[in-house]
């Protein structure tokens, strides 16, 4: 596997996650009957948070693992990068749709550090 190939699979991963939260977005929407906003449906008000806080971090972080691949970042980086991010966003998306909130609180901690990764990565990499 070369580093590009693993950064695709985390890409992909998180673009999967994206799709399932929008879905779900969607989905109540429908029978809650509610256009625009949240309509005061408390499950819309968390479905709609946990997919737009995806949103919010999986795009800039996912264009970091790339660039990390195009400065030739070692697999093993792109893995450890790529692995925490995404575990963090899926315990994220899972303790905010269901309200436990010690996978939403450690997956905000990984979410936070795989993007610190990706950043200080990207700097790092450019002018080494």
């Amino acid at each position: 596997m070369t580093p590009l190939s693993a950064a695709a699979v985390y890409i992909g991963i998180n673009i999967l996650l994206l799709f399932f939260l929008s879905f779900r977005v969607v989905g109540r929407r429908r029978s809650a009957k509610v256009s625009l906003g949240t309509g005061g449906d408390a499950d819309l008000e968390i479905r709609t948070r946990a997919h737009a806080n995806a949103a919010e971090y999986i795009p800039v972080t996912m264009i970091g693992l790339f660039v990390m691949t195009q400065f030739a970042a070692p697999l093993w980086v792109i893995h450890a990068v790529g692995g925490m991010f995404t575990t963090g966003r899926s315990l994220h998306a899972f303790g905010l749709s269901t309200t436990f909130l010690p996978a939403r609180a450690l997956g905000m901690v990984l979410t936070w550090l795989g993007m610190l990764a990706a950043g200080i990565g990207v700097i790092w990499l450019a002018v080494a």
